[in-house]
């Protein structure tokens, strides 16, 4: 089972990442509507430090680089930079984390803790799904009632989601057997097109503007 520890005492029991030391050009991310910063709503609850915004300056992404190399470097090589919105929201690549097993993770914790302190955020939580993002995901939900799945809800502000994959499916919400089950994979089939959308959306590269 996949452990995190705690990077800050006042975070949750989750790797926290952060910065970096050559300070990248300002993003230009538009404030996102129905967002306020020190809220800490969105995925993760109210400990999670990625949903509290605020702090969106170039010294937190600096901060943000530098623990995101810091983790490249000690176990998880295709690791992608924290992304810091301009409201001060963090998003992580928690996809590339997904195959490392406990003592990696403490490798990881050990060799760039102060560097996460620094950053103050959790590698494993994300900022709150966007506007663009909840719009997707409800689309793809529609579509998957629609072909055989009533029980899949829509998503709201405060499901988790990762980047590059969306929301995912609920296994409460899909018969015995998830993605084995031959209804969930005509499901799935049927909306592919909307699904990939979702998670186009949901990518890095994409959810500072979504």
């Amino acid at each position: 089972m996949k452990r995190f520890l705690a990077a800050t005492a006042a975070a949750a029991a989750l790797i926290v990442l952060g910065g970096c030391s050559d300070v990248p050009p300002a993003p230009t991310v538009p404030q996102l509507a129905g967002r306020s910063g020190g809220t800490g709503e969105g995925s993760g609850g109210a400990g999670n430090p990625n949903a509290v915004g605020g702090d969106g300056s170039a010294e937190r992404r600096a901060r943000l680089h530098a623990a995101g190399d810091c983790v490249r470097k000690h176990g998880a090589p295709r690791y992608q930079d924290p992304l810091l919105t301009a409201d001060g929201f963090v998003y992580t690549d928690d996809v590339a984390l997904r195959d490392l097993d406990g003592p990696e993770l403490d490798a990881i914790q050990t060799a760039c803790r102060d560097l996460i302190r620094a950053a103050a955020f959790s590698m494993r939580d994300q900022g709150p799904p966007p506007p663009n993002l909840i719009r997707a995901g409800v689309k793809s939900a529609q579509c998957l009632r629609a072909n055989g799945l009533p029980g899949v809800k829509d998503p709201t502000a405060d499901r988790h989601f990762s980047p590059g994959k969306g929301f995912g499916l609920d296994p409460d919400s899909i018969p015995a057997g998830g993605k084995q089950n031959p209804v969930v994979m005509r499901a799935l089939t049927a909306c592919r097109a909307v699904l990939d959308e979702e998670a186009q959306v949901s990518s890095l590269g994409n959810l500072g503007h979504a």
